[in-house]
């Protein structure tokens, strides 16, 4: 099946997803929409595509698939209309700005009968894959916790244009914990409540780099936001996410279980080590890659929701990308209230990816 390509919002994302699409014999960009104009016009004779607006890149016989690369606060506006237009989308992350907005575009998805994606789909990778392979096969007994920690000074030293970084659907925990979060329900299943804690170092940022260099950007999110899980399975996970330190050594992920442990590559990536320690080795061992696409790529995912049979054979799907962002929202709710929160969501474990090269 041949995957015609309609791409809005042509930011700093969009380069990594034309390379993949650029080696896939079944993907093809056909047109490209963006708030600048000449952006659009720009990367349309790049890829051999055509600028049109919004409205007509939705609906546009000539594109199978609206991906929404737009900021997150425009998310749902852009999959709403996909949707209108009886079009397939697969949004950047997170799904929506908020989960009534996520829940929204589902909704109307289900009732139009169209296919809804999300990202990330570096769990589709090799690296995730293999160590979620490994927890199948019971290689660490069963699992009962797992860490997840990302940690930086924050973005504003290297982006020219941070802003929504620190803006509602910005902060550390909607930006980075999709990839965390979505590897945690890949590999332990989905989460039913959380307890969560937030904070702010700083009141305002200022832009490092690029022709806004020196100017304050204000803050107006959790900075710092740590949390603990509880998954159906009755596995607890401890995830912390900032952009309020120098640095971290802490292990990106790790899964223990009754027989052994697992550390699980960077969830930023498709790629990486999945090593195992079992119960009573002094040593890590190396495991080879058993499962998951090779070399992977931003965009892989929305080839794999077209190419589907059906709605459940959808691994980045819709709902797995709500459940993501009920369980941040959930986080950032319990931080603010001091109290648990039930998450209401649900969602199954996408199929697992076998061992596949895409190159």
């Amino acid at each position: 099946m041949s995957v015609r390509i309609g791409i809005v919002g042509l930011g700093k994302i969009l380069d990594q997803y034309l390379a993949t699409f650029d080696r896939l014999p079944n993907a093809r960009v056909t047109a490209v929409a963006d708030l600048n104009a000449a952006r659009a016009e720009e990367v349309a004779a790049q890829v051999g595509a055509r600028a049109l607006s919004v409205e007509a890149l939705v609906a546009d016989p000539e594109v199978d698939v609206v991906l929404n690369l737009t900021i997150p606060a425009a998310h749902a506006e852009i999959a709403h209309a996909a949707i209108a237009a009886g079009k397939p989308v697969y949004s950047e992350k997170p799904l929506a700005a908020t989960t009534a907005d996520g829940i929204g575009v589902l909704e109307a998805a289900r009732a139009a009968g169209i296919r809804v994606g999300g990202a990330p789909d570096t769990v589709l990778g090799a690296g995730i894959q293999t160590a979620r392979a490994a927890v199948d096969a019971g290689r660490i007994g069963t699992p009962t916790s797992a860490t997840a920690t990302f940690a930086c000074p924050g973005h504003e030293s290297w982006h020219p244009n941070p802003d929504f970084y620190y803006q509602a659907g910005g902060g550390p925990l909607l930006d980075m914990g999709p990839y965390y979060l979505t590897t945690l329900v890949t590999l332990l299943g989905e989460v039913t409540s959380v307890v969560g804690a937030s904070g702010a170092a700083h009141e305002s940022r200022t832009i490092g780099s690029g022709p806004r260099a020196g100017e304050s950007v204000p803050v107006d999110v959790a900075t710092h936001v740590t949390g603990i899980l509880t998954h159906a399975s009755g596995a607890i996970s401890t995830v912390v996410m900032s952009f309020d330190t120098a640095g971290t050594e802490a292990p990106k992920i790790e899964v223990h279980g009754t027989k052994g442990s697992l550390s699980v590559p960077d969830p930023n990536r498709f790629d990486g080590d999945v090593r195992l320690r079992e119960l009573g080795s002094p040593e890590w061992a190396v495991l080879e890659p058993s499962a998951g696409d090779i070399p992977g790529g931003r965009g892989i995912g929305v080839v794999d929701m077209m190419v589907a049979e059906n709605e459940a054979g959808v691994r980045a799907s819709g709902d797995l990308a709500l459940h993501v962002l009920d369980v941040m929202e959930g986080l950032l709710t319990s931080a603010e209230t001091g109290r648990a929160v039930t998450i209401s969501s649900r969602v199954e474990r996408p199929a697992p990816v076998p061992l596949t090269t895409t190159r």
